[in-house]
């Protein structure tokens, strides 16, 4: 039985591969390690929890004796890294914060995992998840590839682009069997509502105010969450040793226009007249350092692997609203702040 370490499996991205892989893979041993931290929410993953090939671990990659004892105990066959601290607002409050889980804890995880399949680098493997945001910025047009150069604007992207640059080290000197992949911006469920769609579906339904950063003209690729949980299995077990791969949706939206088509949505789902929650729109002080244009080119994933999106965006975006709708319970608890109760409930008294 193989026993792979998903990092970061109880946030948003990280839930829906944990979840793919014990569900498609029984013959897996599916260790989920997690923080837990604002983001990392175990009710994420009820359905799953009592599979007999799902085990949930609590720890942070920032401790290096913790994972290297967790290393030398599960004897991993492989590492899929998801963990991250992944907002920009908070990069930019708190920078050293970024680098210590996103750079730091990924050198943690590339040594534990070099010192433990040193033996036979060949039957391991060290997939890291990044993101489209370390290439910067891009104009009207084009398109960012595997090739594009770094030029990262934040402190999250700069600490990301950081760790990416570790685990090509890794590979390139220790021969360390290690892939990447940067992907556009994920939507659908479990997300934290202080991301873009989910915050907005929350104030919507409570008729508060839409923050909107500058004019709303910011373009963002969206990415169907499932969609990119398919394509990490897709990588992780076909790709070639020290490929990089992007991931994108083919879904290029302004701020604004993907706010009001949201609105258009709310207001059918909620009997509302048309255009009453675009009302809610408030426009804010832009962010600081805040890239104008990000998309994917995703056709080398496609073309060397078979993976294309299953979803135009105005369907999963509908699947998207339907969902937080249906779990209404689900989203009151996040922003209460009850779902950290889970863990205790779940765990700790067991």
């Amino acid at each position: 039985m193989k026993k792979i370490l998903i990092t970061g499996g109880a946030g948003f991205i990280g839930s829906h591969v944990v979840r793919l892989f014990v569900n498609k893979y029984p013959n897996y041993q599916i260790v989920n390690l997690d923080k837990l931290t604002y983001a990392g929410n175990l009710a994420n993953l009820k359905d799953i929890e009592n599979q007999p090939n799902y085990k949930f671990i609590k720890g942070d990659i920032v401790d290096a004796a913790f994972i290297d004892q967790l290393f030398e105990e599960h004897k991993f066959d492989g590492v899929v890294h998801l963990a991250a601290e992944s907002h920009v607002d908070r990069s930019i409050t708190n920078p050293l914060e970024f680098v210590m889980t996103n750079v730091i804890g990924t050198v943690n995880l590339l040594n534990s995992a070099r010192n433990q399949w040193k033996d036979n680098f060949s039957t391991h493997r060290f997939y890291h998840v990044s993101t489209d945001e370390v290439y910067g910025s891009l104009g009207e047009t084009g398109l960012f590839t595997e090739t594009t150069g770094y030029d990262p604007h934040s402190p999250y992207s700069a600490s990301k682009a950081s760790s990416d640059h570790f685990v090509r080290a890794y590979h390139d000197t220790y021969g360390l069997n290690a892939v990447i992949s940067n992907c556009s911006n994920n939507y659908g469920s479990y997300h934290f509502p202080e991301k873009l769609i989910p915050l907005s579906i929350y104030n919507i339904k409570n008729n508060k105010s839409i923050p909107i950063y500058g004019k709303g003209e910011n373009i963002r690729d969206w990415l169907w969450v499932e969609d990119h949980a398919r394509a990490i299995d897709l990588i992780y077990h076909n790709a070639k040793a020290g490929v990089t791969y992007n991931i994108g949706g083919h879904n290029e939206w302004t701020n604004i226009d993907l706010i009001h088509l949201l609105c258009k949505i709310m207001d059918k789902k909620l009997n509302r007249v048309e255009g009453e929650s675009a009302k809610l729109i408030t426009y804010v002080k832009d962010r600081a350092g805040h890239d104008l244009r990000y998309a994917i080119d995703s056709s080398k994933l496609q073309k060397e692997l078979g993976w294309t999106p299953s979803l135009q965006f105005e369907e999963g975006l509908e699947k998207t609203v339907d969902w937080y709708l249906t779990n209404e319970e689900w989203l009151n608890n996040v922003t209460s702040g009850d779902y950290k109760k889970y863990y205790q409930q779940q765990y700790v008294k067991r």
